[in-house]
C-alpha cells in the first residue's frame, strides 16, 4: 500500500505535472512567478487547498453524495469547499503573513477558480480513489504545481535583464521557457 501511494505522489507530482502535463493552473503559474518567494508562497497555498480539498471532497462524496444518490451536485459541492478553503487560506495569510498576502493579490482569491484545484477533485472522483489515495493525488499535484511555479519563477529572475529580441521580451519569453519546461518534464514519461 504505502509503495502504491508513494508511485501515485511522484506520478503526481512529475510525470502527470498538473502544469507542465496537463496544463491546468496556467493563470497563477504564469502570472506569480516573477519571484521565487511569492512562487513559493503561493505554492504553499496551493498545497494545502488541493490537499485538503482532496480530503474534504472524497469524505463528502463518499458519505454524503454517493449515500443520498446527489452525485449530481459534485461539482458544485467542490467548488463550495473550494472557496470556503481558499478564504481560510487568504484570512491566515492576510493575519500572520501581510507581505505575501499583499505579494499574491488577486490570485490568491483566484485559487478559488483554478482549474487544477477542481480538476484534481473531480479526477479522484472520475478514478474512483479511496479517501488516501485521494489525498496523495492532491498532495502530490499539489507539489508538482509547486515545483514548477518555483522552477519557473527561478528561471524568470535569472533571466529577466537578458538580452532577447524585442519580439521575445516579456511575454514571448516566458511562454517559450514554459514550454522547454513541459518538454523536460515530459522525459519524466520514460520512468513510467
Amino acid at each position: 500500500m504505502v509503495g502504491k501511494l508513494f508511485l501515485v505522489l511522484i506520478t503526481t507530482a512529475l510525470i502527470n505535472n498538473v502544469v507542465l502535463s496537463q496544463f491546468l493552473g496556467i493563470c497563477p503559474f504564469l502570472g506569480v512567478s516573477k519571484s521565487t518567494k511569492t512562487a513559493a508562497g503561493m505554492g504553499g497555498a496551493v498545497v494545502f487547498v488541493i490537499t485538503l480539498s482532496s480530503l474534504v471532497s472524497g469524505i463528502l462524496y463518499k458519505f454524503v453524495l454517493e449515500k443520498l444518490n446527489l452525485q449530481y451536485l459534485t461539482t458544485i459541492v467542490f467548488i463550495i469547499v473550494i472557496a470556503f478553503l481558499v478564504q481560510l487560506v487568504e484570512v491566515f495569510l492576510k493575519k500572520a503573513v501581510p507581505a505575501l498576502y499583499k505579494s499574491l493579490g488577486v490570485y490568491l482569491p483566484l485559487i478559488t477558480t483554478n482549474c487544477a484545484v477542481l480538476g484534481t477533485a473531480l479526477t479522484n472522483v472520475q478514478q474512483q480513489n479511496d479517501i488516501l489515495t485521494g489525498v496523495v493525488t492532491g498532495f502530490g499535484t499539489a507539489v508538482g504545481f509547486t515545483i514548477a511555479i518555483v522552477i519557473m519563477a527561478g528561471v524568470r529572475e535569472k533571466t529577466e535583464n537578458n538580452d532577447y529580441l524585442g519580439c521575445f521580451k516579456g511575454t514571448p519569453a516566458v511562454l517559450m521557457t514554459a514550454c522547454l519546461m513541459s518538454i523536460a518534464f515530459y522525459g519524466f514519461n520514460a520512468f513510467a
